[in-house]
């Protein structure tokens, strides 16, 4: 497992990490976010959508729980927060987002950890004490996929981190 750790002063800078995230994920790819309620994990998301050709306004799936963009590539954007248990991520579809082409992003992807392909990237974003616009943002790569990559994101997160 590679970690990258980089810290975001905003809400831009923090899109501008998903965007050079978004811009090497591929077809089949996941994603799974973590972190501190209201920490920007959707707006990481539009950051990523827009890198993958997404022109319409990316929104929280809070409450429809996935919502799906056309892009270079199908994005499939899961929120689990309201979600219960592992069974209920199952009855969304979830086999069917996964073996069905695109980029599944997913919010709370810690709460579904038991289900999540071994090849993921996993970031987290957190609110340091006392710093309401700064996060610390750690991405993680699992598997063989995201260890040929690495080297790319890492290099894609410095550029964007400026």
């Amino acid at each position: 497992m590679q970690t990258l750790h980089v810290r975001s002063s905003s809400a831009a800078h923090t899109a501008a990490l998903g965007r050079a995230l978004g811009g090497l994920l591929e077809e089949g790819d996941l994603v799974s976010l973590s972190g501190d309620l209201g920490a920007g994990k959707t707006t990481f998301v539009q950051g990523a959508a827009a890198a993958l050709s997404v022109s319409e306004p990316v929104l929280s799936p809070t409450f429809t729980l996935v919502r799906t963009y056309a892009g270079r590539v199908p994005v499939h954007h899961v929120d689990v927060y309201r979600l219960r248990a592992i069974q209920d991520v199952l009855d969304l579809g979830w086999d069917e987002l996964l073996e069905g082409g695109g980029v599944v992003i997913v919010e709370w992807g810690d709460a579904i950890d038991a289900i999540l392909p071994a090849s993921r990237l996993e970031v987290r974003l957190t609110i340091p004490d006392g710093e309401a616009d700064a996060r610390e943002v750690v991405v993680q790569g699992l598997g063989d996929r995201w260890e040929r990559a690495w080297p790319t994101v890492t290099g894609a997160v410095r550029a964007a981190a400026g």
